[in-house]
């Protein structure tokens, strides 16, 4: 059998509004702050993971907070978040909850087959929520201000923009494995989505790849996503990764500690940064289940300079 990757496991944006971040994705989006921690690259910036109640991997939404300015669309780049509901109803009620909190969304429509919601936060960044049929479980957060029926499951699909797809499309299905399972016409009006599945494929394990040749190029800033990461199951797992692109010489980071997970990064053909991450230890390895995201959790290695880090980092609230 060959190495499989089991679908989405998180994806990182940028913020330059941290508190704002903080407000929107728990009391709009109604979303657990799971872990309150720093850019272990940058230890002067917050690193925001909000999730679903049990912190489950694949429903991690994860921000830096740079004091960076907008950024400015294009290809080369993860251009739109998908955020999965239970049903079509929720996916309609979701649309009167944004309406309500004056957030920026389109009409209720079908995309590639789903009802869809398309909209986007304070700072532009780009979501789509969908009906995923019930696909996959629901762990809510009880304490979120939105219905246990209506929350938000998860991640996926992730859509990314490319100017030309032939060396990201070899690299998605000849080293990652992944298998082109449909296209379905951009909703911008500009190109072709190519859907790519892995694993056992819906909508928590799909990556669409929308060819833009006609964008300009991408330029990070708040409202841009920095990466998006897929699912290993364990270290062993993403040693076979790390060998696997090795043999392909694709050049990557290594093999990465991250605590809460180990990671490896690397760029496809276009640029766009993936990472592929295991499923454990999980956010519960430093502070208890009930209690996630209430307190600065620093990785070990970092946990004697606390003091100088929590110094320079401003208030959330």
């Amino acid at each position: 059998m060959s190495l499989q990757l089991t679908g989405i496991h998180h994806l990182t944006a940028i913020t330059a509004n941290a508190p704002e971040n903080l407000r929107f994705y728990t009391k709009v989006l109604g979303l657990r702050l799971v872990k309150k921690t720093v850019n272990q690259d940058d230890t002067t910036a917050y690193h925001l993971f909000y999730a679903d109640g049990k912190a489950t991997p694949g429903t991690d939404l994860t921000f830096f907070d740079w004091p960076v300015g907008r950024e400015g669309r294009g290809t080369h780049s993860i251009s739109r978040t998908g955020l999965r509901v239970g049903s079509a109803d929720s996916v309609r009620w979701w649309k009167g909850r944004l309406d309500e909190m004056k957030v920026t969304a389109s009409d209720v429509g079908e995309i590639d087959g789903r009802v869809s919601l398309d909209f986007e936060d304070g700072e532009g960044q780009r979501f789509r929520l969908i009906d995923d049929g019930g696909l996959s479980p629901s762990h809510p957060w009880e304490k979120s201000p939105v219905p246990s029926e209506h929350q938000i499951k998860g991640l996926g699909p992730i859509t990314i923009s490319v100017p030309d797809i032939t060396n990201t499309e070899l690299v998605l299905t000849k080293v990652m494995n992944m298998t082109e399972a449909r296209r379905y016409p951009s909703p911008d009006g500009e190109g072709q989505v190519h859907v790519f599945s892995m694993g056992e494929g819906g909508p928590a394990a799909e990556l669409h790849v929308a060819v833009q040749p006609g964008l300009p190029i991408a330029r990070q800033g708040a409202g841009a996503v920095h990466h998006v990461a897929f699912r290993a199951p364990d270290t062993e797992a993403l040693t076979a990764w790390t060998e696997r692109l090795q043999g392909f010489r694709l050049p990557s980071s290594g093999e990465v500690e991250r605590y809460y997970f180990r990671s490896l990064y690397f760029r496809e053909p276009n640029g766009v940064l993936f990472e592929i991450a295991t499923d454990g230890p999980g956010f519960a390895v430093d502070e208890p289940m009930e209690t996630l995201g209430e307190s600065l959790s620093l990785p070990p290695f970092l946990e004697p300079k606390r003091a100088q880090i929590e110094a320079r980092l401003k208030p959330l609230e």
